[in-house]
């Protein structure tokens, strides 16, 4: 049954009363806001509006703190690692958990464990406790929340709008995110010296009760059929790895990701770059530059989604727009201008933006529902550990071969991997809503 409660939306332009006046047709390149008519879905995207940001504040807090409390930029690297593995082992149970519970209710606990850990956060701060353990132990906790969390909400998304909407409502979802990641961090580092460290957990405690609010008025979502199992172990994780082997089009979207990720996201060559390379600009002003470019080209491509949200055929906007993604990252490793490299990036984010939008939409439409929070555990998954993996890859390429021989050779193995691929496994070329 599905529960999402679009009967209470507005009666579309051509059913208006007659003698109204018809509405001005709105621009087919502007952001397209359909789903936003379904009282359910925007509850959930009103609160990522308000979380987005609040997040990046204790994003940047935390390995602020670390580095003051150590002055060591390698236990920052530890905690990171220390966060990424639990969201790992999460993320995967997580999804599990998700097709097998109320999803909203699933929803309602973990974003509660996600606003008491930024409480816990704001309180050891606040009484100067001074202690990196303690940060990392609460840093692994709220990842693991996270972990639990991400597959359920993504889940959800497929029972609020109708199909043909999916791909605009992951623009619109995705917008939110990567505007958090540009707004969050400029507006932390603008905070931590008028209101410190301790302030800025709070405030992200704070956005995240309004989070369990919104959650709180949405509809129930449980399983839709009584087939759905009751269990949430290995062999239930097991059992979506195995569906997604026996799902061609899954396993592309998947893998198109991780081309594009692991071969060529360049962010581990950035610092090098903005010191070798761009060091006449400025070292600090090119690495902000180099570092913000893809989250604007991501926010501008989620503007722009009328141009491409209604398209039906998925699999060729995936693969057109890795594509693009890894002629834009090859044309800004070639670039010794650094306006022209920070452009090439913009242009990366806009193909970014478009590959996530129509690989979110394929593993809700694709997938059936009892195995929707599986596909989206995996999916939180790669998108977390793809760009991780690509700085270990990159950063031992840049040192090998410089940095801007690194970043062009790796936008071309990702057109190259990605053409291959399409070439090899007709499945993603053919799929259309």
């Amino acid at each position: 049954m599905d529960t999402s409660d679009s009967s209470t939306e507005e009666p579309p332009a051509d059913r208006k009363a007659p003698g109204t006046r018809p509405e001005r047709p709105r621009r087919r390149w502007a952001m397209d806001t359909r789903p936003l008519r379904r009282p359910a879905y925007r509850r959930l995207w009103t609160s990522t509006i308000v979380t987005a940001v609040g997040s990046q504040l204790t994003a940047v807090a935390v390995p602020k703190q670390i580095y003051d409390l150590t002055g060591s930029s390698a236990w920052v690297g530890y905690a990171s690692f220390a966060g990424l593995l639990p969201m790992v082992v999460f993320a995967l149970w997580g999804g599990a958990v998700a097709d097998t519970v109320d999803r909203r209710t699933l929803l309602l606990v973990t974003n509660t464990g996600i606003a008491v850990t930024s409480l816990l956060f704001w309180l050891q701060a606040l009484v100067a406790l001074d202690s990196v353990p303690v940060l990392i132990v609460l840093l692994a906790t709220q990842q693991a929340f996270f972990g639990l969390n991400a597959p359920a909400r993504n889940a959800s998304i497929a029972r609020l709008v109708p199909e043909e909407e999916l791909a605009a409502a992951n623009a619109l979802g995705s917008t939110v995110m990567q505007t958090g990641l540009v707004a969050g961090p400029l507006l932390a580092g603008a905070l931590i010296p008028v209101i410190g460290l301790a302030e800025l957990y709070l405030i992200d405690a704070i956005a995240l009760c309004v989070t369990v609010w919104a959650v709180a008025r949405l509809p129930a979502l449980p399983p839709l059929t009584e087939a759905a199992r009751k269990r949430a172990g290995l062999r239930e994780i097991a059992e979506g790895f195995r569906y997604i082997a026996r799902h061609k089009v899954l396993l592309l979207s998947f893998l198109a990701d991780v081309i594009a990720m692991v071969l060529g996201m360049p962010r581990a060559l950035f610092p090098q770059l903005a010191a070798e390379t761009y060091g006449s600009y400025g070292e600090e002003f090119a690495l902000g530059l180099l570092f913000a470019a893809i989250p604007v080209g991501a926010v501008a491509g989620g503007l722009l989604s009328g141009v491409y949200s209604r398209a039906r055929r998925h699999g060729w906007m995936v693969i057109g727009a890795v594509v693009v993604w890894g002629l834009a990252v090859t044309g800004s490793g070639l670039s010794t201008s650094l306006w022209l490299a920070v452009g090439f990036l913009v242009v990366a984010g806009v193909a970014d933006m478009v590959s996530m939008v129509f690989r979110g939409a394929i593993l809700l439409s694709a997938a059936t529902d009892e195995m929707r929070g599986r596909m989206q555990g995996v999916f939180t998954v790669v998108v977390a550990g793809g760009p991780r993996l690509a700085d270990v890859l990159h950063g031992t390429a840049g040192s090998a071969f410089g940095p801007r021989a690194a970043v062009a050779g790796g936008g071309l193995l990702v057109v190259a991997a990605m053409l291959a691929l399409a070439a090899a496994v007709p499945a993603l070329r053919r799929y259309r809503v």
